[in-house]
């Protein structure tokens, strides 16, 4: 089937969020009904996985033993989300699309409950970098898809700069990790054939970035290519979108 060339002068532009409700954006509180909330999602999400699917695990031993540590993902499609919650050692403040809460219904209120921190996309949403921020000095652990969408061009698409400035202002290790096989049509298509979807989740080891007397800007482009080669070098070669050629 052909697919979207790689070149992002031929992709869609990047969403920009037109709903705001900024009083949503928050660290989530850890209560006990939220630690509840997300240990019952936690192993739904590997009962799921275990029945619907097959899953190569690669590196999990590359997880830090404790926070904070920032997750940067590449993003396929809906199981990403289900395969972070099934094997991730610790569940973290993952950075959500503020479309979710309300496009989805009752589903994106289970959403806000689990906790994320909701993201207006395409622009400098300064309240959920403070949030990440925030959620990193307290020693938590906070995930974020560079990408900021799904991938329209079955390969990694530009990343955006936030993950590399919460990285360059936290100061924390950071943890690449890509999914394979988790695109919406390759999921759906098997579980709609009544069979188990081949998946597989690799984790990279963990690395530091910081600023070489940089300005802020420049820094952050510069860490932002190497957040997403990395990520690249984790990938299948057909899967490296437009970093492919970097790697040659």
């Amino acid at each position: 089937m052909d697919t979207m060339p790689d070149r992002p002068s031929l992709l869609p532009p990047k969403p920009i969020s037109e709903i705001q409700r900024y009083e949503l954006t928050h660290l989530p509180r850890l209560t006990l009904w939220r630690r509840l909330v997300r240990w019952v999602a936690c192993r739904l999400a590997r009962w799921v996985l275990k029945v619907a699917a097959r899953v190569q695990v690669e590196g999990l031993e590359n997880f830090p033993r404790h926070g904070p540590y920032l997750i940067v993902t590449n993003h396929l499609g809906d199981a990403d989300a289900v395969l972070g919650m099934a094997f991730f050692p610790h569940i973290p403040d993952a950075l959500a699309k503020i479309e979710l809460y309300e496009e989805l219904g009752l589903l994106g209120k289970l959403i806000h409950l689990f906790g994320v921190i909701w993201v207006r996309r395409g622009q400098p949403d300064r309240r959920a970098l403070h949030a990440a921020l925030e959620s990193l000095r307290l020693g938590r652990v906070v995930a974020i898809a560079p990408e900021g969408r799904y991938t329209l061009s079955d390969g990694l698409e530009p990343g955006s700069g936030g993950a590399a400035f919460l990285a360059l202002k936290s100061g924390v290790p950071v943890v690449p990790v890509v999914f394979i096989g988790s695109e919406n049509e390759h999921v759906y298509g098997h579980l709609r054939r009544f069979r188990r979807v081949p998946l597989c989740l690799r984790v990279g080891k963990p690395f530091h970035l910081e600023s070489k007397g940089e300005r802020m800007t420049q820094a952050v482009e510069r860490a932002t290519e190497h957040i997403m080669l990395t990520l690249a070098t984790l990938l299948p070669e057909e899967k490296r979108g437009v970093y492919r050629e970097k790697l040659r």
